[in-house]
């Protein structure tokens, strides 16, 4: 079989720890999340690929590339960083940027609400709903297509959804909803 009809290496393939948008869905995301994925884009298309491909220019000057580790290394780096160039590409053409700030004065959730919860226990937590890149549960940054935020999604202050958990369904309480800029 010819070269041409097969990959290189698996390393080609997209990565599987990449979130995915679900079938038909839009990539929603704040505009310090758009702002985040652009400086990335900007990072790697500007600086990190140039100096990468003087690296593999000068490798690859050096004579036998079958043993020289600077030009085989390289090649690889550049092949996730190109591939990582067009998944941010692609997310960022696909990116409707919704800022929260915009929505002012709301008592339902929706993207970019955060949302103050009380469960059956009395544990309170409070949550942001942002878009699949700018997932951070450390921060309280769940994702929009989550099961916790697609409960929460059209609830107003003092309703109680359902969430089905594996240990099975939990009520909520939904305490407190406000729109605010995110960082």
């Amino acid at each position: 079989m010819s070269k041409a009809f097969t990959k290189e290496s698996e390393d080609e393939e997209e990565p599987d720890n990449s979130p995915k948008l679900p079938q038909g869905v839009k990539n929603y995301i704040t505009p310090s999340g758009h702002k985040r994925l652009k400086e990335e884009f900007d990072r790697l298309w500007k600086i990190e690929r140039p100096e990468l491909v003087k690296t593999i220019t000068w490798a690859a000057s050096n004579g036998d590339r079958s043993e020289n580790g600077d030009y085989i290394y390289g090649k690889r780096r550049l092949r996730e960083i190109d591939r990582r160039l067009r998944f941010l590409s692609k997310r960022l053409d696909n990116a409707e940027v919704i800022d929260p700030a915009q929505r002012g004065d709301c008592d339902q959730v929706f993207f970019g609400a955060t949302v103050t919860i009380c469960n059956v226990r009395g544990d309170e937590n409070t949550y942001s709903i942002v878009g699949l890149d700018e997932v951070d549960p450390g921060r309280g940054r769940i994702s929009w297509v989550s099961p916790l935020a697609r409960a929460l999604l059209k609830a107003r202050e003092g309703d109680t959804v359902m969430l089905h958990t594996p240990a099975g369904m939990e009520e909520i309480a939904v305490i407190e909803i406000r729109y605010e800029a995110l960082e």
